[in-house]
């Protein structure tokens, strides 16, 4: 129950700051995103480029964990992934709230969670998340302080990448003993921000079918 009501807690504050205490939204903040969607990023902090790529790559991290936890959960777990590609952690912290502790995958892998349990997939978002970070590198971090200070927007997602690199761990736990590693001294590995969660999907083992009894 404490579980719940700090995640509840943490998704309130969350909102709260966001709209109540984060900097000012900026005129110019729906062109930026427009921009930055499109590929047209010419006079954009490669920094900014690379963050906003990369909160594109975290929701596809989390399916590949949250559509086989959701197998044995009361509510639906599908609505709250799918969120998560527009609204990040905004999405999930409910879904992590209200979730129960679940160590097994009951029922059979259609091809959409059979995607989400291949190591290719992994290795794609590492090769991906790799080459964003080598470019945001390049960028500007005295004009990303800058940004960061004034701009709600990238304030914001700055937040939601930080969050969302914290939460992972919560859910990790529960997918290693549903793919029967019990290996505990690698979950630090595994929760590192970012890096630790893409070197999970690469190696973690498939998921353990479980078969509901007749």
């Amino acid at each position: 129950m404490m579980r719940k009501i700090t995640f509840g807690l943490l998704w309130l504050g969350f909102i709260s700051y966001a709209f109540f205490f984060a900097p000012p939204e900026q005129p110019d903040t729906f062109e930026l995103i427009k921009n930055l969607s499109t590929g047209n990023w010419q006079g954009i902090n490669p920094l900014i480029i690379s963050l906003f790529n990369i909160m594109g790559i975290w929701p596809f991290i989390y399916s590949a964990v949250v559509f086989f936890d959701g197998t044995g959960q009361k509510i639906p777990a599908w609505p709250f992934a799918t969120g998560s590609f527009a609204l990040g952690a905004f999405s999930l912290l409910p879904y992590l709230a209200l979730r129960e502790n679940n160590q097994t995958f009951v029922g059979e892998k259609n091809l959409f969670l059979k995607i989400l349990d291949s190591r290719i997939l992994g290795i794609l978002l590492t090769i991906g998340a790799t080459v964003l970070l080598i470019f945001g590198l390049q960028g500007d971090w005295g004009d990303f302080l800058q940004q960061w200070q004034s701009n709600r927007f990238i304030h914001v997602m700055s937040l939601d990448f930080v969050m969302l690199s914290l939460l992972f761990s919560t859910l990790l736990g529960d997918d290693m003993k549903r793919r029967g590693w019990q290996n505990n001294q690698l979950f630090w590995l595994f929760a590192i921000p970012l890096l630790g969660a893409l070197i999970y999907l690469c190696i973690r083992p498939p998921v353990k079918i479980e078969h509901q009894a007749i």
